[in-house]
């Protein structure tokens, strides 16, 4: 007998069996749709899914208008809706959440459509569009993750469904947060199910997009035919390379350095989100810089990072700096008690630097690095170098105006999760007894 390799299934065939699996097992399925290349990539699999199999079901679509966008943004999601309005269910929220943004050392977070700015919103509210009085739930303490979370309860309990589903347009090769996403190993999963993370009690978010890559992207659009963001068009001729290419929220830490690009895509957009949140012409001006911790950062004469650190954060106001300090005492006890998790090629390169370390033999993370204990260092010279705790990283963050440390790696303090559960609790329970 000849022995035949068997082929390997593309990620579009892939796809494919994921969705029958997910339209087969739950009744409620809605996509988080963000009006960039990926949610419309997932959003065009449904919608082609549903016609080919000549389902009679309608999907809802849950998005989330951060008010300040480039217009087309908006004019792809106001086409996409209409395009298909006869397949989905819209849900166009328009809610003051709290966002997060890196655009000032005053203020970590704005709210778009704050009704005690209504003078100063980039655009009028869609017409078609959500409230917060349509949501039991809301409460204005809330950030745009929590309002996420309570919305997937929220339409679970009002479609009276038995399973919900959430798809996420989310990819591994996107960043490392997003590969954790998915891979950490505490989360619970639908039916050992590897790209689905439990919610609630019979709500999960599923990730049918996990192991595409970029490029996979564009294939798929190209081959199908599909509709996109025009704004990629513009993001390529400007020289933005593909990796690069996102549609988010324009004062979130990964978009800071393109916040410039407004002023030449969409000027209009530009003259009117420079008065809407603190601190965006100066980031729009100097966020591709050294001063806002971008392209090469050089320590000033005189100076080690730690003392320089230190200065930084004395030029901060009182509340801003309490916050990276505590962050930083949380991240010290870290690496000094619990230890992180490195590669031996890392743990090899500190030893013939002479760092003292403590290896580890076990760590409860699914992964064969080990754990190593150590102390801040100054700075490192490895590539490694953002795997590592280091002063020079914490001066990074706070150029970045990274509130929330993001670029190292940072959890949530204690202080910051004893909150967080504290709020989903009130929410949890609010939402009960409304309708109960």
């Amino acid at each position: 007998m000849t022995n035949v390799k068997e082929r390997r299934k593309n990620v579009y065939e892939l796809v494919q069996e994921r969705l029958d699996f997910i339209f087969r097992e739950f009744d409620n399925i809605y996509i988080s749709f963000s009006g960039g290349k990926d949610s419309g990539v997932l959003f065009n699999l449904c919608i082609d899914y549903i016609h080919r199999h000549n389902l009679h079901r309608n999907i809802g679509v849950f998005y989330m208008d951060y008010e300040i966008q480039y217009r087309m943004t908006v004019d792809y999601v106001e086409r996409t809706f209409k395009n298909n309005c006869d397949f989905i269910e819209i849900y166009h929220v328009c809610v003051p959440f709290r966002v997060t943004t890196c655009t000032s050392m005053y203020q970590d977070y704005w709210r778009p459509w704050d009704e005690n700015k209504k003078t100063m919103w980039v655009r009028p509210m869609p017409s078609n569009a959500l409230t917060a009085d349509d949501f039991p739930f809301y409460d204005s303490r809330m950030w745009d993750y929590d309002f996420q979370a309570e919305f997937s309860r929220w339409i679970h309990s009002r479609k009276k469904a038995v399973r919900t589903c959430c798809l996420v347009g989310l990819r591994t090769q996107e960043s490392y947060n997003r590969w954790r996403s998915i891979y950490r190993g505490v989360k619970e999963k639908y039916k050992d199910c590897e790209w689905s993370t439990r919610v609630d009690e019979d709500i999960y978010n599923f990730y049918p997009l996990y192991d595409w890559k970029t490029t996979d992207i564009w294939v798929a659009n190209g081959k199908f035919r599909w509709d996109y963001n025009r704004l990629y068009d513009l993001y390529y001729q400007a020289g933005v390379s593909l990796d690069r290419q996102r549609v988010a929220s324009p004062f979130i830490s990964e978009a800071i350095e393109s916040l410039s690009l407004y002023r030449a895509i969409d000027p209009d957009m530009w003259g009117r989100m420079i008065g809407r949140v603190n601190g965006v012409n100066f980031s729009g001006l100097y966020g591709n810089t050294h001063a806002m911790g971008r392209q090469k950062i050089l320590l000033p004469a005189g100076y080690t990072w730690k003392s320089f650190m230190e200065f930084l954060l004395s030029t901060l106001p009182e509340r801003t700096r309490q916050r990276y300090l505590s962050k930083l005492a949380t991240s010290i006890s870290f690496w000094r008690e619990k230890g992180g998790v490195l590669g031996e090629e890392v743990i090899r390169k500190l030893k013939e630097r002479h760092v003292p370390i403590q290896v580890g033999g076990n760590t409860n993370y699914r992964t064969v690095k080990k754990p190593v204990r150590m102390e801040y260092l100054d700075d490192i010279d490895i590539a490694e170098f953002k795997e590592i705790p280091t002063y020079k990283r914490m001066c990074i963050c706070i150029l970045r105006n990274d509130h929330a440390c993001k670029y190292m790696g940072f959890s949530l303090t204690k202080e910051e999760t004893d909150r967080k559960r504290k709020a989903l609790e009130y929410y949890g329970k609010a939402f009960k007894e409304r309708n109960s």
